[in-house]
């Protein structure tokens, strides 16, 4: 198959990736582009390099070597375009403790100026099934319904990239299969998706799968040539 559309440019684009940390090789030459409309799942063990190629790819890390370029220029995630432009799921972050669920959505909405905020608030809520807990307190939450409130956070944004670090942790099944249907969604809606997973559900909503291994890629093509039929 084709791995990136011809006539379209990637949105994010990693060349000759490497990172060191001390004397730990945790990422080895990667190569990845990743255009709008197209989706890629990361996939390997613990230790893999996932989580490092996911934070280069938030520009919330540098590479020892090569290089992270997005919409055409390099960045941090401290970049103006980069803070209007991707939306990031990633490692636990903290809550405002005194903030109900629908607070913090409504901050979210009011920093990136959403339209509408009040009938999308009420959207994300009810696809993530947090309807019944919108003046719930984080304490309140259990791990998987503040993971779904970190979700909806992302999905309620503006976002031409969205990038999400193992979403599937904490969730139960049910959540689980409407996160692989939102994933397919933000696809088909022009949105360039890069996640890391190990969740096979998951990853087959991919146009394609990288497979990483000590932080080399191992294999990379589409989830039937990477994973099998």
């Amino acid at each position: 198959m084709a791995y990136q559309p011809a006539d379209i440019l990637p949105l994010l684009e990693l060349s000759g990736v490497s990172r060191d940390y001390g004397g730990h090789k945790a990422l080895r030459r990667v190569d990845l582009r990743v255009a709008p409309g197209e989706s890629v799942a990361l996939m390997g063990d613990n230790g893999s390099g996932k989580s490092t190629l996911m934070r280069i790819a938030a520009g919330r890390d540098r590479p020892s070597t090569g290089t992270a370029v997005f919409d055409g220029l390099p960045f941090t995630e401290d970049d103006a375009s980069v803070r209007a432009r991707v939306a990031v799921v990633g490692e636990p972050v903290s809550c405002y403790p005194d903030l109900t669920v629908r607070q913090h959505l409504l901050l979210v909405a009011q920093a990136h100026d959403v339209p509408d905020e009040e009938r999308l608030i009420a959207d994300v809520l009810a696809e993530q099934r947090l309807t019944d807990h919108a003046h719930a307190l984080p304490d309140a939450l259990s791990s998987g319904q503040r993971q779904a409130m970190l979700l909806a956070a992302a999905l309620l944004r503006p976002r031409d990239l969205l990038l999400l670090d193992e979403p599937e942790q904490r969730l139960d099944p049910a959540a689980r299969t409407r996160l692989a249907e939102r994933l397919t969604a933000e696809r088909r809606a022009g949105t360039a998706v890069l996640f890391a997973t190990h969740h096979r559900q998951l990853a087959e909503t991919a146009d394609r799968v990288l497979l990483l291994a000590e932080g080399s890629p191992v294999a990379h093509g589409s989830p039937d040539e990477v994973l099998g039929a």
